[in-house]
Protein backbone atom coordinates (compact mmCIF):
# COMPACT_ATOMS: atom_id res chain seq x y z
CA UNK A 1 0.00 0.00 0.00
CA UNK A 2 1.22 3.71 -0.74
CA UNK A 3 2.57 5.13 2.76
CA UNK A 4 0.34 8.50 3.45
CA UNK A 5 1.34 11.84 4.54
CA UNK A 6 0.38 12.27 7.75
CA UNK A 7 -0.85 15.97 7.15
CA UNK A 8 -3.96 14.18 4.77
CA UNK A 9 -4.54 11.70 7.76
CA UNK A 10 -4.61 14.33 10.23
CA UNK A 11 -7.10 16.34 8.20
CA UNK A 12 -9.31 12.95 6.29
CA UNK A 13 -8.10 9.87 8.33
CA UNK A 14 -11.03 7.72 9.09
CA UNK A 15 -11.63 4.63 12.09
CA UNK A 16 -11.05 1.23 10.59
CA UNK A 17 -8.59 2.80 7.47
CA UNK A 18 -5.62 0.60 6.76
CA UNK A 19 -2.33 3.04 6.21
CA UNK A 20 0.96 2.83 6.54
CA UNK A 21 3.32 5.91 6.99
CA UNK A 22 7.10 6.44 7.45
CA UNK A 23 8.79 9.45 9.03
CA UNK A 24 10.64 10.38 12.30
CA UNK A 25 10.02 9.92 15.66
CA UNK A 26 9.45 12.91 18.04
CA UNK A 27 8.54 11.56 21.11
CA UNK A 28 7.96 8.05 22.87
CA UNK A 29 6.43 7.22 26.34
CA UNK A 30 6.64 3.78 26.92
CA UNK A 31 3.68 1.97 29.90
CA UNK A 32 3.14 -1.53 31.19
CA UNK A 33 1.18 -2.88 28.47
CA UNK A 34 2.01 -0.52 25.02
CA UNK A 35 3.71 2.29 24.17
CA UNK A 36 2.73 5.89 22.64
CA UNK A 37 4.92 7.42 20.33
CA UNK A 38 4.39 10.50 17.98
CA UNK A 39 5.69 10.27 14.51
CA UNK A 40 6.31 13.20 11.75
CA UNK A 41 6.89 13.45 8.12
CA UNK A 42 7.37 16.29 7.12
CA UNK A 43 4.60 17.24 5.78
CA UNK A 44 2.33 18.47 8.92
CA UNK A 45 2.97 20.20 12.31
CA UNK A 46 1.03 18.26 13.51
CA UNK A 47 2.40 14.87 14.71
CA UNK A 48 0.41 11.57 14.30
CA UNK A 49 0.20 9.17 17.77
CA UNK A 50 0.77 5.41 17.05
CA UNK A 51 -0.55 3.15 19.92
CA UNK A 52 2.03 -0.18 19.93
CA UNK A 53 1.24 -2.99 21.66
CA UNK A 54 3.42 -5.29 23.40
CA UNK A 55 2.18 -8.10 21.28
CA UNK A 56 3.64 -6.44 17.97
CA UNK A 57 6.58 -8.54 16.50
CA UNK A 58 10.17 -8.13 18.19
CA UNK A 59 8.11 -5.95 20.63
CA UNK A 60 11.23 -5.27 23.03
CA UNK A 61 13.61 -4.69 20.62
CA UNK A 62 11.50 -2.14 18.70
CA UNK A 63 11.16 -0.28 21.56
CA UNK A 64 15.10 -0.22 22.58
CA UNK A 65 15.68 1.76 19.01
CA UNK A 66 12.37 4.45 19.03
CA UNK A 67 14.56 7.69 20.38
CA UNK A 68 13.67 10.57 19.40
CA UNK A 69 14.93 11.12 15.79
CA UNK A 70 14.31 7.39 14.78
CA UNK A 71 13.29 7.17 11.46
CA UNK A 72 10.37 4.43 11.30
CA UNK A 73 8.06 2.56 9.09
CA UNK A 74 4.42 2.06 10.96
CA UNK A 75 1.30 -0.07 9.66
CA UNK A 76 -2.12 -0.67 11.20
CA UNK A 77 -5.11 0.98 11.52
CA UNK A 78 -6.45 4.21 11.94
CA UNK A 79 -8.76 4.22 15.73
CA UNK A 80 -10.75 7.31 17.16
CA UNK A 81 -8.23 8.04 19.89
CA UNK A 82 -9.51 8.31 23.48
CA UNK A 83 -7.04 10.91 24.62
CA UNK A 84 -7.03 14.81 24.32
CA UNK A 85 -5.69 16.58 21.50
CA UNK A 86 -6.40 14.46 19.06
CA UNK A 87 -9.13 12.58 16.91
CA UNK A 88 -7.37 9.41 15.41
CA UNK A 89 -4.69 7.51 16.10
CA UNK A 90 -2.80 4.66 14.38
CA UNK A 91 -2.76 1.76 16.19
CA UNK A 92 0.12 -0.16 14.95
CA UNK A 93 0.32 -3.88 13.74
CA UNK A 94 4.02 -4.03 12.92
CA UNK A 95 6.94 -1.27 13.54
CA UNK A 96 10.50 -0.88 10.88
CA UNK A 97 12.92 1.10 12.58
CA UNK A 98 15.12 2.19 9.58
CA UNK A 99 17.64 4.20 11.35
CA UNK A 100 18.04 4.88 15.35
CA UNK A 101 19.25 8.04 17.12
CA UNK A 102 21.37 7.65 19.90
CA UNK A 103 19.83 9.70 22.58
CA UNK A 104 23.05 10.72 24.26
CA UNK A 105 24.17 12.61 20.97
CA UNK A 106 20.91 13.51 19.06
CA UNK A 107 21.33 17.09 19.22
CA UNK A 108 17.37 18.03 18.87
CA UNK A 109 15.30 16.79 22.41
CA UNK A 110 11.69 17.97 22.87
CA UNK A 111 12.33 21.51 24.35
CA UNK A 112 12.66 24.68 22.26
CA UNK A 113 16.21 25.32 20.78
CA UNK A 114 17.43 28.52 19.75
CA UNK A 115 17.63 29.79 16.48
CA UNK A 116 21.27 30.51 16.48
CA UNK A 117 21.50 27.05 17.67
CA UNK A 118 19.81 25.74 15.13
CA UNK A 119 21.68 27.46 12.42
CA UNK A 120 24.94 25.37 13.92
CA UNK A 121 23.52 21.87 13.26
CA UNK A 122 21.83 23.43 10.06
CA UNK A 123 21.79 19.29 8.58
CA UNK A 124 19.12 18.48 11.14
CA UNK A 125 17.21 22.09 11.80
CA UNK A 126 14.44 21.34 9.29
CA UNK A 127 13.17 18.34 11.89
CA UNK A 128 12.09 21.40 14.20
CA UNK A 129 8.57 23.04 14.16
CA UNK A 130 9.47 26.09 12.96
CA UNK A 131 11.64 24.89 10.41
CA UNK A 132 9.48 22.86 9.30
CA UNK A 133 6.61 25.33 9.01
CA UNK A 134 9.09 27.92 7.04
CA UNK A 135 9.66 24.98 4.31
CA UNK A 136 5.99 24.49 4.19
CA UNK A 137 5.09 28.32 3.42
CA UNK A 138 8.35 28.52 1.32
CA UNK A 139 7.18 26.00 -1.10
CA UNK A 140 3.77 26.91 -1.26
CA UNK A 141 4.93 31.06 -1.78
CA UNK A 142 6.79 29.59 -4.68
CA UNK A 143 3.85 27.19 -6.20
CA UNK A 144 1.82 30.45 -5.95
CA UNK A 145 4.42 32.58 -7.95
CA UNK A 146 4.69 30.19 -10.50
CA UNK A 147 0.63 29.88 -10.84
CA UNK A 148 0.30 33.10 -10.51
CA UNK A 149 2.73 34.08 -13.52
CA UNK A 150 1.37 30.67 -15.52
CA UNK A 151 -2.16 31.49 -15.14
CA UNK A 152 -1.58 34.93 -17.18
CA UNK A 153 0.24 33.42 -20.06
CA UNK A 154 3.87 34.40 -18.73
CA UNK A 155 6.89 32.28 -20.14
CA UNK A 156 9.30 31.31 -17.25
CA UNK A 157 12.50 31.87 -18.19
CA UNK A 158 16.08 30.56 -17.32
CA UNK A 159 18.50 33.29 -17.18
CA UNK A 160 22.21 32.81 -16.85
CA UNK A 161 23.90 32.25 -13.17
CA UNK A 162 27.27 33.14 -14.62
CA UNK A 163 27.09 36.79 -16.78
CA UNK A 164 29.44 39.33 -18.22
CA UNK A 165 27.04 42.06 -16.67
CA UNK A 166 26.56 43.84 -13.58
CA UNK A 167 23.49 44.72 -13.61
CA UNK A 168 22.74 46.51 -10.57
CA UNK A 169 26.23 48.43 -10.68
CA UNK A 170 26.94 48.65 -7.30
CA UNK A 171 30.14 46.55 -7.73
CA UNK A 172 29.52 43.55 -5.43
CA UNK A 173 29.88 40.57 -7.61
CA UNK A 174 31.53 37.30 -6.96
CA UNK A 175 33.87 36.61 -9.90
CA UNK A 176 33.89 33.21 -11.75
CA UNK A 177 37.54 31.83 -12.95
CA UNK A 178 38.78 28.81 -13.03
CA UNK A 179 42.76 30.71 -12.41
CA UNK A 180 45.12 28.73 -10.39
CA UNK A 181 45.16 31.41 -7.42
CA UNK A 182 48.87 30.52 -6.95
CA UNK A 183 49.76 31.35 -10.67
CA UNK A 184 47.21 33.85 -11.91
CA UNK A 185 48.12 35.31 -15.46
CA UNK A 186 49.53 39.06 -15.71
CA UNK A 187 49.62 41.17 -19.21
CA UNK A 188 52.27 43.74 -19.44
CA UNK A 189 50.81 46.01 -17.50
CA UNK A 190 50.63 43.13 -14.12
CA UNK A 191 46.94 43.32 -14.46
CA UNK A 192 44.90 40.11 -14.42
CA UNK A 193 44.91 38.60 -18.04
CA UNK A 194 40.94 37.65 -18.16
CA UNK A 195 41.38 37.11 -21.50
CA UNK A 196 43.14 33.54 -20.71
CA UNK A 197 40.33 33.02 -18.02
CA UNK A 198 37.66 30.23 -19.08
CA UNK A 199 35.61 32.74 -20.85
CA UNK A 200 38.07 34.76 -22.16
CA UNK A 201 36.65 38.06 -19.97
CA UNK A 202 35.84 38.52 -16.99
CA UNK A 203 32.63 36.65 -14.99
CA UNK A 204 30.76 37.33 -12.08
CA UNK A 205 27.78 35.10 -10.32
CA UNK A 206 24.49 36.71 -11.13
CA UNK A 207 23.17 39.47 -9.09
CA UNK A 208 19.94 39.82 -11.13
CA UNK A 209 18.27 38.07 -14.34
CA UNK A 210 16.39 41.11 -15.30
CA UNK A 211 18.45 41.93 -18.45
CA UNK A 212 18.66 39.08 -20.23
CA UNK A 213 14.49 38.48 -18.95
CA UNK A 214 14.28 41.91 -21.36
CA UNK A 215 16.27 40.18 -23.92
CA UNK A 216 13.43 37.04 -23.54
CA UNK A 217 10.46 39.94 -23.51
CA UNK A 218 11.35 41.57 -27.20
CA UNK A 219 9.89 37.60 -28.17
CA UNK A 220 8.05 36.40 -25.80
CA UNK A 221 6.30 39.66 -24.41
CA UNK A 222 5.35 38.44 -20.84
CA UNK A 223 8.12 36.43 -19.10
CA UNK A 224 9.17 35.76 -15.55
CA UNK A 225 12.86 34.46 -14.04
CA UNK A 226 12.71 33.08 -10.38
CA UNK A 227 16.22 31.51 -9.79
CA UNK A 228 19.35 31.95 -7.60
CA UNK A 229 21.25 35.28 -7.02
CA UNK A 230 24.24 36.31 -5.32
CA UNK A 231 25.90 39.26 -3.84
CA UNK A 232 29.25 40.28 -2.19
CA UNK A 233 27.85 42.07 -0.08
CA UNK A 234 30.02 42.08 3.58
CA UNK A 235 26.97 42.62 5.55
CA UNK A 236 25.94 40.24 8.96
CA UNK A 237 22.40 42.10 9.25
CA UNK A 238 19.32 39.72 9.85
CA UNK A 239 18.30 41.02 6.20
CA UNK A 240 21.20 39.81 4.24
CA UNK A 241 22.52 37.02 2.24
CA UNK A 242 25.34 36.36 -0.36
CA UNK A 243 23.34 33.78 -2.11
CA UNK A 244 19.31 34.10 -2.82
CA UNK A 245 16.59 33.88 -5.06
CA UNK A 246 14.71 36.21 -6.91
CA UNK A 247 11.50 36.41 -9.13
CA UNK A 248 11.32 39.10 -11.69
CA UNK A 249 8.89 39.32 -14.31
CA UNK A 250 8.90 41.38 -17.04
CA UNK A 251 6.25 42.46 -19.85
CA UNK A 252 6.61 44.24 -23.14
CA UNK A 253 4.31 46.57 -24.28
CA UNK A 254 4.15 47.80 -20.72
CA UNK A 255 4.04 51.20 -18.72
CA UNK A 256 4.76 51.95 -15.06
CA UNK A 257 1.16 52.11 -14.30
CA UNK A 258 0.90 48.60 -15.61
CA UNK A 259 3.69 47.45 -13.50
CA UNK A 260 2.18 49.19 -10.52
CA UNK A 261 -1.26 47.14 -11.08
CA UNK A 262 0.86 43.48 -11.26
CA UNK A 263 3.25 44.04 -8.45
CA UNK A 264 -0.14 44.58 -6.48
CA UNK A 265 -2.12 41.98 -7.28
CA UNK A 266 0.85 39.19 -7.39
CA UNK A 267 1.20 40.32 -3.90
CA UNK A 268 -2.16 39.79 -2.73
CA UNK A 269 -2.43 36.50 -4.93
CA UNK A 270 0.83 34.56 -2.67
CA UNK A 271 -0.57 36.14 0.35
CA UNK A 272 -3.94 34.39 -0.31
CA UNK A 273 -2.61 31.60 -0.93
CA UNK A 274 -0.61 30.64 1.70
CA UNK A 275 -3.38 31.33 3.68
CA UNK A 276 -5.35 28.92 2.26
CA UNK A 277 -2.80 26.19 1.39
CA UNK A 278 -0.83 26.36 5.35
CA UNK A 279 -3.26 27.75 7.75
CA UNK A 280 -1.73 25.99 10.78
CA UNK A 281 1.89 27.01 9.70
CA UNK A 282 0.29 30.55 9.83
CA UNK A 283 -1.31 29.81 12.65
CA UNK A 284 1.80 28.37 13.99
CA UNK A 285 3.72 31.69 13.24
CA UNK A 286 0.96 34.14 14.69
CA UNK A 287 1.14 32.11 18.42
CA UNK A 288 4.60 31.63 18.76
CA UNK A 289 6.60 34.28 16.19
CA UNK A 290 5.00 37.26 15.61
CA UNK A 291 1.43 38.03 16.70
CA UNK A 292 0.45 40.24 14.36
CA UNK A 293 1.43 37.52 10.84
CA UNK A 294 -2.60 37.34 10.02
CA UNK A 295 -3.13 40.77 10.57
CA UNK A 296 -0.37 41.69 8.15
CA UNK A 297 -1.47 39.55 5.74
CA UNK A 298 -5.15 40.42 5.53
CA UNK A 299 -3.45 44.07 5.43
CA UNK A 300 -2.26 42.83 2.33
CA UNK A 301 -4.94 40.98 1.04
CA UNK A 302 -7.76 43.36 1.91
CA UNK A 303 -6.54 46.65 1.06
CA UNK A 304 -5.91 48.73 -2.14
CA UNK A 305 -2.74 50.05 -2.15
CA UNK A 306 -1.80 53.32 -1.58
CA UNK A 307 0.26 54.96 -4.73
CA UNK A 308 2.16 58.40 -4.22
CA UNK A 309 5.48 59.75 -5.48
CA UNK A 310 8.52 60.14 -4.35
CA UNK A 311 8.25 64.41 -4.08
CA UNK A 312 4.89 63.68 -2.23
CA UNK A 313 6.49 61.16 -0.02
CA UNK A 314 9.49 63.70 1.07
CA UNK A 315 6.72 66.07 2.12
CA UNK A 316 4.90 63.47 3.75
CA UNK A 317 8.32 62.60 5.71
CA UNK A 318 9.32 65.97 6.18
CA UNK A 319 6.15 67.00 7.82
CA UNK A 320 6.11 63.73 9.82
CA UNK A 321 6.09 64.80 13.87
CA UNK A 322 9.01 61.57 14.28
CA UNK A 323 12.60 62.22 14.58
CA UNK A 324 14.47 60.20 12.35
CA UNK A 325 17.82 58.98 12.02
CA UNK A 326 18.22 60.08 9.03
CA UNK A 327 17.44 63.36 7.41
CA UNK A 328 14.88 64.00 5.08
CA UNK A 329 15.64 65.89 1.49
CA UNK A 330 14.95 65.37 -1.91
CA UNK A 331 17.01 63.61 -3.41
CA UNK A 332 17.75 60.82 -0.87
CA UNK A 333 17.19 57.21 -1.10
CA UNK A 334 14.77 56.45 1.45
CA UNK A 335 16.02 54.15 4.18
CA UNK A 336 13.82 51.67 5.94
CA UNK A 337 12.94 53.95 9.04
CA UNK A 338 11.24 56.12 6.54
CA UNK A 339 9.80 53.75 4.51
CA UNK A 340 8.28 51.79 7.45
CA UNK A 341 6.45 55.30 9.04
CA UNK A 342 5.22 55.50 5.63
CA UNK A 343 3.52 52.44 5.61
CA UNK A 344 2.98 51.94 9.42
CA UNK A 345 2.35 55.06 11.08
CA UNK A 346 0.87 57.12 8.08
CA UNK A 347 -0.82 54.94 5.71
CA UNK A 348 -0.78 52.14 7.60
CA UNK A 349 -1.40 49.43 4.78
CA UNK A 350 1.08 48.83 1.51
CA UNK A 351 2.09 51.59 -0.89
CA UNK A 352 3.53 52.08 -4.09
CA UNK A 353 6.31 55.18 -4.05
CA UNK A 354 6.90 56.13 -7.48
CA UNK A 355 8.98 58.76 -9.58
CA UNK A 356 12.09 58.71 -8.29
CA UNK A 357 15.31 60.63 -8.32
CA UNK A 358 17.81 59.84 -11.55
CA UNK A 359 20.94 59.91 -9.95
CA UNK A 360 19.72 57.68 -7.20
CA UNK A 361 18.76 54.69 -9.35
CA UNK A 362 19.85 52.51 -12.49
CA UNK A 363 20.71 53.31 -15.56
CA UNK A 364 17.88 50.97 -17.23
CA UNK A 365 14.99 52.80 -15.71
CA UNK A 366 13.26 55.00 -17.56
CA UNK A 367 13.97 59.05 -17.42
CA UNK A 368 10.88 61.09 -17.11
CA UNK A 369 9.96 64.21 -19.07
CA UNK A 370 11.45 66.27 -16.30
CA UNK A 371 15.02 64.95 -16.61
CA UNK A 372 15.26 64.50 -12.85
CA UNK A 373 13.25 61.12 -11.89
CA UNK A 374 12.75 58.34 -13.35
CA UNK A 375 9.99 56.13 -13.80
CA UNK A 376 10.46 53.57 -10.77
CA UNK A 377 8.46 51.97 -8.14
CA UNK A 378 8.94 51.02 -4.73
CA UNK A 379 6.33 48.82 -3.15
CA UNK A 380 6.84 49.05 0.94
CA UNK A 381 4.67 47.18 3.52
CA UNK A 382 4.44 47.68 6.97
CA UNK A 383 6.67 45.61 9.18
CA UNK A 384 9.49 45.47 6.48
CA UNK A 385 9.16 48.48 4.36
CA UNK A 386 10.43 47.95 0.51
CA UNK A 387 9.29 44.19 -0.40
CA UNK A 388 9.13 44.93 -4.27
CA UNK A 389 11.30 47.00 -6.60
CA UNK A 390 10.79 48.04 -10.09
CA UNK A 391 10.75 50.80 -13.02
CA UNK A 392 9.46 51.03 -16.75
CA UNK A 393 12.70 50.58 -18.52
CA UNK A 394 14.31 53.23 -20.67
CA UNK A 395 12.87 51.80 -24.40
CA UNK A 396 14.48 55.23 -26.11
CA UNK A 397 18.29 54.75 -27.74
CA UNK A 398 19.81 58.03 -27.41
CA UNK A 399 18.51 58.45 -23.85
CA UNK A 400 19.73 54.99 -22.77
CA UNK A 401 22.98 56.04 -24.26
CA UNK A 402 23.52 59.48 -22.25
CA UNK A 403 22.71 57.76 -19.04
CA UNK A 404 25.09 54.92 -19.40
CA UNK A 405 27.91 57.68 -20.34
CA UNK A 406 26.27 59.55 -17.30
CA UNK A 407 27.01 56.94 -14.85
CA UNK A 408 30.48 56.04 -16.72
CA UNK A 409 29.14 52.75 -17.57
CA UNK A 410 31.66 50.98 -20.98
CA UNK A 411 28.99 51.00 -23.43
CA UNK A 412 30.95 47.89 -25.44
CA UNK A 413 30.21 45.72 -22.84
CA UNK A 414 26.39 46.17 -23.18
CA UNK A 415 26.09 46.16 -27.00
CA UNK A 416 23.32 43.43 -27.18
CA UNK A 417 21.13 45.10 -24.38
CA UNK A 418 21.77 48.67 -26.80
CA UNK A 419 20.31 46.17 -29.45
CA UNK A 420 17.15 46.17 -28.07
CA UNK A 421 16.30 49.27 -28.52
CA UNK A 422 18.14 49.68 -32.35
CA UNK A 423 15.82 46.45 -33.29
CA UNK A 424 11.66 46.75 -32.65
CA UNK A 425 11.99 48.75 -29.05
CA UNK A 426 8.60 48.38 -27.12
CA UNK A 427 7.78 49.91 -23.99
CA UNK A 428 8.35 47.55 -21.25
CA UNK A 429 8.39 47.44 -17.27
CA UNK A 430 8.80 44.91 -15.20
CA UNK A 431 10.46 44.64 -10.58
CA UNK A 432 12.10 42.50 -8.70
CA UNK A 433 10.63 40.39 -5.28
CA UNK A 434 13.50 38.74 -3.24
CA UNK A 435 11.83 35.57 -2.66
CA UNK A 436 13.76 35.14 1.03
CA UNK A 437 12.13 38.54 2.23
CA UNK A 438 9.01 37.79 0.98
CA UNK A 439 8.72 34.45 3.36
CA UNK A 440 10.49 36.40 6.13
CA UNK A 441 8.10 39.25 5.74
CA UNK A 442 5.17 36.62 5.92
CA UNK A 443 6.20 34.40 8.48
CA UNK A 444 7.17 36.73 10.48
CA UNK A 445 10.60 35.16 11.36
CA UNK A 446 13.67 37.46 12.73
CA UNK A 447 16.38 36.17 10.77
CA UNK A 448 16.58 36.18 6.55
CA UNK A 449 19.07 33.23 7.51
CA UNK A 450 15.84 30.98 9.33
CA UNK A 451 13.63 31.23 6.01
CA UNK A 452 16.60 29.38 3.57
CA UNK A 453 17.33 25.92 4.21
CA UNK A 454 21.18 26.65 3.55
CA UNK A 455 22.15 30.32 3.96
CA UNK A 456 25.18 31.52 2.78
CA UNK A 457 26.47 34.60 4.78
CA UNK A 458 30.15 36.00 5.07
CA UNK A 459 32.07 33.00 6.51
CA UNK A 460 29.51 30.91 6.65
CA UNK A 461 29.35 28.24 3.80
CA UNK A 462 28.40 24.89 5.15
CA UNK A 463 27.56 21.71 3.40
Amino acid sequence: MQTKRIRDILRHGQPDETIIIQGWVRTTRQLKEFTFMEVNDGSSMGNLQVVIDVNIPNYNNVIKTLNTGSSVEVSGILVTSLGKGQRIELKASSVQVYGDANPETYPLQKKRHSFEFLRTIGHLRSRTNTMGAVMRVRNACATAIHNFFQERDFLWVHTPIITASDCEGAGELFTVTNFDLNKIPRNKQQEIDFDKDFFGKRAYLTVSGQLEAEVMAMAFQNVYTFGPTFRAENSNTSRHLAEFWMVEPEMAFCDLQGDQDLAEEFLKYIFKYVLETCPEDMEFFNERIDKSVLETANNIINNEFERITYTEAVKLLEKADKQFEYAVEWGIDLQSEHERYLAEELFKKPLIVTNYPAAIKAFYMRLNEDQKTVAAMDVLAPKIGEIIGGSQREERLDVLERRIAQMGIISDDLWWYLDLRRYGTVPHAGFGLGFERLVQFMTGMGNIRDVIPFPRTPLSAEF
